[in-house]
């Protein structure tokens, strides 16, 4: 796990600015501060921060091939480098490291650029060919690992972090106002667009090459929803899965540097820390946090449970208030990009107790995109199916769930009557006409006036009414996974965990997100991952007999934070001294008055606490960057 940054200038006479690569390596030094390398030839400069995990001793980058005409810079892990490197040792490729860089050059010299095809694991690259006069720029299947660049005009700027790019001063720090309606959208931001005017992400599967000034994107691989294997049972399915999942943390584990798991006390973590229990002798250490609010029922008891099942050393953290405040603005720094996402402060601290203990950690990001673990999922598909047995009678259906809502059980149906007459896709693909967000329903009276005229509505839910035409055919439930998968996973689950371990030097794997792992869900039946009530369902039958039953029949968590309580009370202040300021007020995005209902709405009780963090976010990151520029 590294950072990677670089320039290439688009005329072959021209040369990079000798001192910007080390100050683009200054501002990402946390990815990697096990050492420093460059490589600046004329009109190309390539920048790595290595944090060093495999092939401690010759695993230094840039790396090159045999004559020096290839040079990559890297961050990630290959799991089949073994491989890799053994099938090109025998078509005459030599090399002279150990580390699983170094089959990426010679993969390049072998295959041109369907090389990344044939990488398993977790990556973004950066690959400069001399004799072509080339730049290969290219990022794992799922978009595990970030990778940003910006076309100037006459030169393209990269990086693992926007803040790198930052420092050239061909690069200005605007905010591009269209991105924050479509942050307010989707509360994150998929695609390729980013907060910043002119700064792009390279979008999950994708590779870019740059020469002789022009610069070109295409996809190399996409999640198929095809089924392509009869199953005789979801008995014969698990057990497959199973073994697929044992392979893989096995190579999730190869490591020269201690490894550890993170612990959220539920199935994914749990099946993740069950296998690798049977792959090691060793004394395997496991990480989860809690909080002070007694109220609050944390993640601790159930990880516990586990930690106590297998054996572990075990560690927790308790998170406070206070030291939840006091991250925020170093939470800006790292993301980069607004979020909505108050558990990102939590990974953060736990992956900072972490670090004292290993370098390497696990996790189990992925497991509810790939087997259905979301409750949307069934709640969506319990609709759809009384839609479907209602036939003509759908019409009469609000009337009856309006009667059955007075009832103290069914209270929460009522957030579902408004789709009841209206087909769900529209619900899920288009969000911004969905009465679940507060945002989406009340732009006109939060935007001030300029704002709101200056945007472009249509364009910020574009993206996802793209994904929603190419997953027509699919199964509703396929459907949902496959947007999910390009963009919330992406877009903000593993940017997080990306940006936040790496602030505290970590590596982070995640099996569950192989794309070999994803590929066997895609194919699998709908009703082996969700059916009736039940969610994760193959997952939880795969394990049923691995790990305790206390954790397969628990509800879904993750890792919970308790905002809603703290942003009515300990919070509760210095969030009104943020967004009521008149530094917030005077950038001419949101209304005063509108600001004050949202606060107050917050006040009485309703659910929303990630709406007020995203314009917290929002403020804390124009102020960091913008203010500070």
């Amino acid at each position: 796990m590294c950072g990677i940054c670089g320039k290439l200038m688009f005329d072959n006479g021209a040369t990079v600015e000798r001192g910007l690569v080390s100050r683009m390596l200054d501002v990402i030094s946390h990815r990697g501060p096990d050492g420093r390398g460059q490589h600046r030839s004329g009109q190309i400069a390539l920048g790595h921060a290595r944090l060093a995990i495999i092939d401690l001793n010759t695993g230094a980058q840039p790396i090159f091939n045999e004559d020096k005409t290839v040079s990559v810079v890297f961050n990630g892990e290959i799991y089949n480098f073994r491989e890799l490197r053994a099938d090109l040792s025998k078509k005459g490729h030599i090399f002279r490291t150990s580390t699983d860089t170094e089959v990426i050059v010679h993969a390049y010299e072998e295959y041109g650029v369907a090389c990344v095809s044939r990488l398993n694991g977790m990556f973004a690259f950066a690959l400069w060919d001399e004799t072509n006069k080339s730049l290969l720029l290219a990022r794992d299947r799922v978009g595990i690992k970030p990778l940003y660049y910006a076309h100037t005009g006459n030169s393209l700027v990269f990086g693992s972090e926007i803040k790198a790019l930052l420092t050239d001063p061909t690069i200005a720090c605007e905010v591009a106002p269209q991105s924050i309606d479509k942050f307010l959208t989707h509360l994150c931001l998929p695609g390729s667009e980013t907060l910043w005017r002119g700064i792009q992400k390279l979008e999950p599967g994708c590779l870019l090459t740059a020469k002789n000034g022009k610069v070109s994107t295409e996809q190399y691989w996409d999640l198929q929803f095809e089924k392509t294997r009869h199953w005789e049972s979801i008995t014969e399915a698990s057990d497959t899965l199973c073994d697929l999942i044992q392979t893989t943390v096995r190579e999730h584990m190869v490591s020269d540097v201690p490894v550890g798991f993170l612990l959220s006390g539920g199935v994914d973590s749990t099946a993740i820390l069950s296998c690798a229990a049977s792959e090691t002798s060793k004394k395997i250490s496991t990480f989860t946090v809690g909080f002070s609010d007694g109220v609050f029922a944390d993640e601790r008891p159930f990880a516990r449970i586990a930690a106590n099942y297998f054996g572990t050393e075990h560690h927790e953290i308790t998170l406070s208030p206070q030291q939840f405040w006091d991250f925020l603005p170093s939470l800006v720094w790292h993301m980069e990009e607004p979020v909505c996402d108050p558990p990102a402060v939590s990974l953060h601290y736990v992956s900072k107790l972490a670090s004292g203990h290993v370098k390497v950690l696990l996790s189990g990001e992925g497991g509810d995109e790939a087997f259905g673990g979301y409750r949307t999922y069934r709640n969506f598909l319990i609709l759809e199916r009384l839609k479907a047995l209602a036939g003509p009678l759908a019409g009469a259906l609000p009337a009856a769930f309006r009667c059955a809502a007075r009832l103290p059980r069914f209270g929460k149906i009522r957030q579902f009557l408004p789709h009841l007459q209206t087909p769900l896709q529209q619900y899920y693909f288009s969000r911004a006409a969905s009465p679940f967000s507060y945002f989406n329903t009340n732009k006109r009276q939060l935007y001030t006036r300029n704002f709101y005229d200056c945007i472009d509505r249509g364009r910020s839910i574009a993206f996802i009414d793209g994904l929603y035409g190419r997953s027509e055919g699919m199964s509703l439930l396929d459907q949902m996974q496959y947007i999910d998968t390009k963009t919330s996973l992406p877009d903000d689950l593993l940017i997080k965990a990306d940006k936040m371990t790496m602030a505290n030097s970590m590596e982070l794997r995640v099996p569950f997100l192989d794309h070999l792992v994803l590929e066997f869900a895609a194919g699998l039946p709908p009703h082996y991952k969700v059916c009736g009530l039940a969610t994760k369902r193959i997952l939880k039958h795969a394990f049923r007999d691995r790990i305790p039953k206390g954790i397969i029949q628990r509800k879904k968590a993750g890792f919970p934070i308790p905002i809603g309580r703290w942003l009515r009370r300990e919070l509760r202040e210095p969030v009104r001294q943020v967004l009521l300021s008149q530094q917030c007020l005077n950038r001419g995005f949101f209304r005063k008055n509108a600001i004050e209902h949202l606060l107050a709405l917050g006040d009485a009780g309703h659910p929303v606490d990630k709406e007020i963090f995203s314009l917290l976010t929002i403020e804390l990151l124009l102020q960091r960057f913008v203010d500070h520029c």
